[in-house]
């Protein structure tokens, strides 16, 4: 990094084969506990470092902050692996206590405090620094793109109400994504949003800088953090809707409008990135994965089990059309679309932002190409579930909604997703399937939004092939993901 910097960070240090035994105790503790972390309900007894990079040293004086950054690896390998921002102060200043981890009494850090560093603006405000200079630290890449605008003199905030990853707001300038979960690879939230920039799609935000690190070992750089621009006044698709039925306004304007600019995008992946054909034998394998995710679903959440011949009837319709010679078109999709990945700006434009698609799947599939109606799927799921945040649920308004983003998805692209309604059913009953297994571990209290959609989905093709004809499957809605 420049000299004239204020950042000035320590080199790396050597990876070591585990935490120090002071501070390991004190993450068993505290990782389990945060809403991004995957392993909830088996047992956490060890963590291993992947990587650990010193970003500024513990000074020998004072109370300002010495900040490590670590891969861990969560369990025996190959457990998950994490990305911390660790600070380490003498003191905890009373704005950062809500950030505390713990406190170190013993080894080289003794009498002093550890915590979440990205609540601390002075560790914000140097991640910032180092992709502005393009810094290298260690196995850590700071990159950016050069034509896109950098500002420094923003005072960062951290949002707190994501769930799978965390952002820092710089201003109302710049957006930086911190991947929590992290693998080796290429990772479609930085991927998909640099093709379609360079495409010139205007439907996603640019990405302006990313982070990765090279580990000795993996043939792959690991994908840590995303920095786009910052969307400023934009509403959030999910608590915009919530807004309109609360005061009981229609939506539909706006779902038509963002059907529009799903499908623009859509356009744009498949004129930036390859598409393939799906016959008989890719169907095939699409439709086994979707009847093993479903019997996996069953066994773990057992009020499936009176829908579960239903359910699959969806999928081997599908397999039947494909045997007939029927093919679909597969492309590069968002993969995890719902009414919370979606910004309005106050002009009425509609932005789509975090491309990493489902982070249970591996990555690999991630990067899959899909039929785009899976995208379309998604987002009738998720006006189902706004309709059923509001008290009382407004009879008819999720359908309208439906029929209203599927009109602009075809005004867009000159296809609607209605007149495909095998595969329609199909990938919003895998979606339904999804969201039963998520609300049963994690939300109990939303079970009964995507049971709702199972109890009609599963009621035969014939009956979900007219719902979906007639704006969407009767009861589908939004994806877990857009509830908060």
């Amino acid at each position: 990094m420049s000299e004239a910097s204020p950042y000035a960070p320590a080199r790396a240090t050597v990876p070591g084969q585990g935490l120090p035994s002071a501070l390991e105790p004190l993450l068993l503790e505290w990782l389990p506990r945060r809403r991004w972390f995957a392993g909830k309900g088996s047992p956490l007894t060890h963590l291993g470092v992947v990587a650990e990079t010193e970003l500024l040293p513990l000074p020998a004086s004072g109370n300002q902050p010495g900040l490590l950054h670590l891969l861990i690896r969560a369990g025996q390998a190959p457990g998950d692996c994490y990305q911390l921002l660790l600070g380490v102060r003498r003191t905890l200043p009373p704005h950062l206590a809500p950030a505390m981890i713990g406190h170190l009494h013993h080894g080289p850090f003794a009498g002093t405090t550890v915590y979440d560093a990205l609540h601390d603006p002075r560790a914000t405000g140097l991640l910032l620094e180092a992709l502005r200079s393009r810094a290298r630290v260690g196995g850590l890449r700071f990159e950016r793109e050069t034509e896109q605008p950098f500002i420094l003199d923003a005072a960062p905030r951290l949002i707190t109400s994501e769930q799978s990853n965390s952002s820092v707001v710089y201003g109302d300038a710049l957006i930086l994504k911190l991947l929590r979960r992290v693998t080796p690879g290429v990772n479609p939230d930085l991927e998909l949003p640099l093709a379609l920039a360079r495409e010139g799609c205007a439907r996603v935000p640019a990405p302006v800088g990313w982070l990765t690190a090279e580990l000795p070992g993996d043939p792959d750089p690991y994908v840590l953090a995303v920095l786009q621009p910052f969307l400023r006044d934009a509403d959030d698709g999910w608590q915009l809707a919530l807004a309109r039925l609360a005061v009981d306004r229609d939506f539909t304007a706006e779902a038509r409008a963002l059907g529009r600019a799903t499908a623009e995008v859509h356009l744009s992946l498949a004129r930036a990135l390859p598409t393939v054909t799906l016959g008989r034998a890719q169907l095939a394998q699409m439709v086994e994965g979707m009847c093993e995710r479903l019997d996996a679903a069953v066994k773990a959440v057992p009020a499936l089990v009176p829908y579960a011949d239903g359910l699959r009837s969806a999928y081997t319709a599908l397999a039947d059309l494909a045997s007939e010679g029927r093919t679909w078109t597969a492309q590069r999709i968002h993969g995890d679309l719902h009414l919370g990945q979606c910004l309005r700006t106050p002009d009425g434009e509609w932005s789509l932002i975090d491309f990493e698609g489902e982070p249970s799947r591996p990555l690999a599939e991630r990067r899959l190409e899909q039929p785009a109606v899976r995208d379309v799927a998604g987002m009738l799921r998720s006006f189902d579930y706004a309709a059923h945040a509001g008290r009382p649920w407004p009879p008819g308004w999720a359908d309208s909604c439906r029929a209203a983003f599927c009109t602009g998805y075809a005004e867009a692209t000159g296809r609607d997703p209605r007149t495909d309604p095998v595969m329609l059913r199909a990938c919003e009953t895998e979606k339904a399937v999804y969201e039963v297994v998520y609300e049963a571990r994690h939300r109990p209290d939303w079970l009964r939004v995507p049971l709702a959609a199972i109890q009609r989905l599963s009621a035969g093709a014939a009956g979900a092939a007219g719902a979906a004809g007639a704006g969407g499957a009767a009861g589908a809605g939004g994806a877990a993901g857009a509830v908060p």
